[in-house]
């Protein structure tokens, strides 16, 4: 399966659709009924949100606070799939200064954003559709795609010259969430069992991927018919998303509902992608989530990936396969099975079932 060059479809900006003052969205951003936010039901129990976990007890000697954060990661991620980290390191006014130079650069005029246009070979760049299938019902949403690692992927060119704070800026958040990115497989490594640089290793070691994607969700004139993203579980390894401190928007699957997640101020929302629900043998799972738009105010998030080196393949570790846990994927490289969700694009966790299931 590869990639085509090109979009199969005029490319429509979301914001611009927003900015000129309709009343009604365009049918192509209109969901089946059974889709639509205001048809699915979500939890009407507004205090439950995602496990808060403070992540202070991996850099401190109190053995006990560090046992209680190991074992809240881990149900976490057993039971959830998703949780939020407080204390994890990341300077938080750098986080704020991320968030903002980016909801500068989606206010810049369409010309400068324009020159960034991106196209389904990578990706990268300024783009407002993820799929190439013709006449796919899209959604309400404009992103921005970067390399940051490996070293021969990350282009300067690539990354908007404006606002011109935003390289510096976006550069050191970079690399304090790829360090984030470290702390956390080796918890995840621990937890199942496994050589603390085992997950680290399985990635690639020192010669991971990093990339970022910043979500623009413009105003909607009709939210209950349409989605920011649509149903999907990351494709990756691990994600930290830096929610909108103001605006909600994310829903995480919870049985047959959704539940709305309440962000903390400060912390990073990390989510189990599909390669580490490999890795584990479906001990963590990667889970469903959706993004839900808001017909009042625009929402930004930041949502950077921490990959596999694309060229690994990745499989089952020996040490969780047992005669009565048998392997339940098959071998594959991140970089064949990322073609799925490139080509399809959003599609819940059908790519999980349909790439790499293996046969029994």
């Amino acid at each position: 399966m590869n990639c085509p060059g090109d979009w199969p479809e005029e490319i429509v900006r979301v914001q611009s659709l927003s900015e000129s003052g309709i009343n009604a969205i365009p049918q192509k951003y209109i969901k089946p009924l059974e889709s639509r936010p205001s048809t699915i039901v979500t939890s009407t129990d507004q205090n439950i949100n995602i496990p808060l976990i403070d992540l202070q007890g991996i850099y401190g000697d109190d053995d006990n606070l560090r046992e209680t954060m190991l074992s809240q990661v881990s149900e976490a991620c057993r039971e959830w799939g998703f949780f939020q980290v407080v204390n994890h390191g990341v300077d938080p006014d750098l986080m704020d200064r991320a968030r903002e130079v980016w909801r500068e650069f989606f206010h810049q005029p369409m010309e400068v954003k324009q020159g960034y246009a991106n196209s389904p070979k990578t990706y990268e760049g300024y783009g407002s559709r993820l799929g190439v299938e013709k006449g796919a019902i899209l959604d309400w949403s404009d992103y921005y795609f970067l390399h940051y690692l490996p070293c021969n992927l990350k282009d300067f060119n690539k990354w908007p010259a404006l606002p011109s704070s935003l390289r510096d800026i976006i550069t050191e958040y970079s690399a304090q969430v790829v360090r984030l990115g470290g702390v956390l497989l080796k918890i995840l490594s621990i937890n199942l069992g496994l050589k603390e640089d085992f997950l680290q290793n399985a990635f690639g070691g020192n010669d991971v991927g990093a990339c970022l994607r910043v979500n623009f969700y413009p105003k909607c004139p009709q939210p209950d018919l349409t989605l920011g993203l649509s149903p999907h579980s990351d494709p990756g390894g691990m994600t930290f998303l830096l929610p909108d401190q103001h605006v909600p928007g994310l829903q995480v699957r919870r049985g047959d509902g959704w539940i709305t997640v309440k962000p903390a101020p400060h912390a990073f929302i990390v989510n189990i992608g599909d390669q580490i629900q490999v890795m584990s043998n479906a001990i963590y799972r990667s889970v469903e989530h959706r993004v839900i738009v808001n017909s009042a105010k625009e929402r930004v998030s930041l949502a950077y990936f921490y990959n596999p080196k694309s060229d690994l393949l990745i499989q089952p570790a020996k040490e969780l396969v047992t005669p009565d846990k048998p392997a339940l994927y098959q071998p594959m490289t991140f970089d064949e099975y990322r073609l799925y969700i490139r080509t399809k694009g959003p599609k819940g966790k059908s790519q999980l079932g349909e790439s790499l299931k293996s046969p029994r």
